[in-house]
């Protein structure tokens, strides 16, 4: 990575807090909360925009959204420490994480979890394709208009964040926390 990232050691304010978050969660600052720290009133705008969608469709369907989108877009710097959060919070058993990442579709997740997967995915690969019929399948499932538009929005905003990423050329740190065959299964290509 290129940038330069501002030094631990003079960190103030809200760059301050990113790393200290990181810290005593994992006792290190990863290179990807460097590299936003750049920024740190993006990265404010980016955690109010969060604050804004989790609300309406929970953490769950966030967490399967970006993993979705961060799995498409080949990001694992995402699909690391997105696995890790779905762990951490208590919405899948590494097992069940494992077969979701390995494939969705055939991972035991009801219609609705397959739906906005399969939606966070295409939008991340072919966005110009989608049609009213991608959204009728979410609202198929249960879904309103409000939380239509926040998976869209958690979607796109993991293709905005792991691209920005990838871009920078961002070191991929080692996650604590994950055993090896969860990492294989978060990082295994896409068939």
């Amino acid at each position: 990575m290129i940038v330069q990232t501002p030094p631990l050691d003079r960190a103030t304010g809200h760059v301050a807090d990113m790393y200290d978050g990181d810290l005593r969660r994992d006792g290190l600052v990863y290179a990807h909360t460097r590299a936003m720290a750049i920024n740190p009133e993006a990265h404010q705008a980016f955690e109010a925009l969060v604050a804004a969608i989790v609300p309406s469709i929970g953490v769950r369907t966030y967490e399967l959204a970006t993993l979705a989108a961060a799995r498409a877009v080949g990001s694992p710097h995402c699909l690391l420490a997105h696995g890790r959060k779905t762990l951490r919070a208590g919405l899948m058993t590494e097992e069940e994480l494992e077969r979701v990442a390995r494939d969705y579709t055939d991972a035991g997740l009801d219609d609705a979890d397959v739906a906005v997967m399969a939606y966070a995915e295409k939008l991340s690969t072919a966005p110009a394709s989608m049609t009213d019929a991608d959204s009728e399948r979410l609202r198929a499932v249960g879904f309103s208009d409000r939380q239509i538009v926040d998976i869209t929005l958690a979607a796109a905003m993991r293709n905005h964040f792991s691209r920005a990423l990838q871009a920078l050329a961002v070191p991929v740190d080692e996650v604590p926390g994950l055993t090896p065959a969860l990492v294989d299964a978060l990082l295994s290509p896409v068939d």
